[in-house]
């Protein structure tokens, strides 16, 4: 769809709100455009493209670190790569918590 991004993406997900749709998955990017909308509040927005910082970006785009896609006011991170492809899974887990719970401090 030819267009400005911002507006597409947060028409479509006030619509989506506007059905009923219990949240939405969304770039980091975008996160904060969406929470910002009314119809947005109590919803859910799920995030994926969501990189350690430091990771390779690999064939994502549009990628944050999992500290930055929370600020903008994501609820659900998906980070699948950075992990399971990690030499040791449990301990790029536990740094991306980490990661996290130094933005909460």
């Amino acid at each position: 769809m030819p267009g400005d991004l911002a507006e597409i993406v947060t028409t479509r997900a006030a619509r989506a709100f506007e059905a009923g749709a219990d949240g939405i998955i969304a770039s980091p990017r975008e996160a904060a455009l969406i929470r910002a909308l009314p119809e947005a509040k109590g919803r859910l927005i799920v995030t994926p493209g969501v990189r350690p910082a430091g990771s390779d970006a690999g064939d994502q785009k549009r990628i944050e670190t999992p500290a930055a896609a929370i600020a903008a006011g994501s609820d659900h991170l998906v980070v699948g790569r950075p992990i399971w492809q990690a030499a040791d899974p449990r301990a790029a887990a536990q740094a991306i918590i980490a990661e996290i719970s130094a933005t909460d401090a």
